[in-house]
């Protein structure tokens, strides 16, 4: 079973200094890429300087997560591929039960390792944890990681699990699967996109799930900080996009419409919070919703029927906010 690795880079410079060299001594047999999103700093020439052994794929301009990679996956052959972070360190032999998994379950699709913070080994990591789920209303959390509250590792979640959704920052998929599904949804530009892949892999009947015998470091928010006001856009707007997607027909307008009651209110507390900039960014996504509302609907009729089982709780926002519980375990 090939396997290749496809770190997708913007300007990463230090961060491929920093990074790349434990792919590098933990990752054969493998073949590793960059794919390089029109960077202007020196990242070309410190791959081809200090890291011959890997591939380079160069884009003319920055586009983004999702069309990065759908456009440079399609020149990457390989049986499985693992997409990753530019800021993740990997661990010896993190490779071995991730491909055992695949070679056993043939409706295995995506998997993806346990995420530590590379800044605190013994804490889990915001973007993934230990695997992905969404609500009835298709908030996204995580085993390990509910809102900003991550939990101690202390051995927890190490057993395998079925999850609703994997992180881009480490992501096994069989590169057939990809190409099947036309990869990532390009409006997406970066943010979501994961849960909007695994969430049609699951319309299809394909297997999500988590491996806790790998893991890897993410330092995070590398290239958007949690205090982007782009970052803030980018998440209200990609939510909205990927319930129409993905929603079933049933549940659709009820829960978009409790959905854009929510984010209203998330708006408001910015504003009395004095983030206006944040506030005016959940607006922005509301307005591109609506402007793009009636292709998204179109959208929807071309991809695989919804299923009803697609939420793993009620509602987090209530779970966390009003029944105060912290942690995944007592959901």
């Amino acid at each position: 079973m090939r396997l290749a690795i496809a770190i997708l880079n913007w300007n990463g410079e230090s961060l491929l200094r920093e990074f790349l060299p434990s792919v590098v001594q933990y990752s054969n047999p493998s073949d590793i890429y960059v794919i390089d999103n029109g960077s202007d700093d020196n990242s070309v020439q410190v791959i081809s300087d200090q890291f011959p052994s890997v591939k380079i794929i160069r884009h003319k301009d920055n586009y983004g997560f999702t069309r990065g990679y759908n456009l440079g996956l399609q020149v990457v052959d390989a049986d499985i591929i693992c997409l990753l972070n530019n800021d993740v360190m990997v661990s010896p032999e993190w490779t071995k039960p991730i491909l055992k998994a695949f070679s056993t379950d043939p409706e295995l699709a995506v998997l993806q390792p346990k995420i530590l913070d590379y800044k605190d080994k013994n804490s889990f990591e915001y973007a993934g944890a230990a695997g992905g789920y969404i609500d009835r209303f298709g908030f996204p959390y995580c085993r390990g990681r509910l809102f900003e509250t991550l939990e101690p590792h202390e051995g927890r979640y190490s057993n395998d699990a079925d999850i609703h959704w994997a992180s881009g920052a480490c992501l096994f998929i069989r590169k057939s699967v990809f190409d099947e599904v036309n990869g990532f949804e390009d409006s997406f530009f970066a943010h979501m996109e994961e849960v909007d892949l695994c969430w049609r892999l699951r319309n299809l009947g394909y297997k999500i799930k988590y491996c806790g015998e790998s893991a890897v470091y993410h330092r995070g928010a590398s290239t958007l900080s949690n205090a982007s006001p782009r970052k803030t856009y980018l998440n209200f707007r990609n939510s909205l996009y990927m319930l129409v997607r993905n929603l079933p027909s049933k549940h659709l307008f009820g829960i978009l419409f409790l959905r854009l009651v929510m984010d209203g209110l998330a708006a408001l507390k910015f504003f009395f919070e004095a983030e206006l900039t944040h506030a005016w960014a959940v607006l922005r996504a509301h307005f591109s919703f609506y402007g793009n509302l009636k292709s998204l609907l179109e959208q929807r009729r071309s991809l695989p029927e919804p299923q009803l089982n697609y939420y793993h709780k009620t509602s987090i926002v209530w779970s966390y906010f009003v029944l105060g519980k912290r942690t995944f375990d007592r959901l």
